[in-house]
């Protein structure tokens, strides 16, 4: 872990370039650090969607969650409308991971399987 000194120590503006991103130290319209958290988060993935059910932290009130679907962020935004269009209800997507509001495990799992997905039920 850097010390504080380090953390504390990097340039926040510059009058050449304005405000600089405080990871790589580029200007803010230069900076690529969402592009290489993006490449990052798709290398990272296997190819196979797990469905599964969580209520942990949402008092009580359960959500259907797609975590492993191998598409850039527009995409998966995308993919979220047409599930979400398909259960009738809402959702949002959260690092990468689709949540969509209540217990759509069933046909979340035929439509993915539709789309030509490899799927897979995770939990209990």
């Amino acid at each position: 872990m850097a010390s504080l000194r380090d953390q504390l120590g990097g340039l926040v503006y510059s009058t050449e370039q304005g405000d600089t991103c405080p990871h790589c130290r580029e200007a803010l319209d230069q900076c690529r650090c969402e592009a290489i958290a993006e490449e990052q988060r798709l290398a990272a993935l296997d190819g196979t969607v797990r469905i599964r059910r969580e209520t942990s932290g949402r008092k009580g009130k359960g959500v259907t969650t797609l975590a492993g679907i191998k598409l850039p962020a527009d995409e998966l935004k995308q993919l979220a409308k047409r599930l979400k269009k398909r259960c009738g209800t809402g959702g949002a997507v959260k690092n990468g991971v689709i949540e969509i509001q209540g217990d759509h495990r069933d046909t979340l799992y035929q439509a993915l399987v539709e789309l030509g997905y490899t799927v897979k039920h995770a939990g209990g």
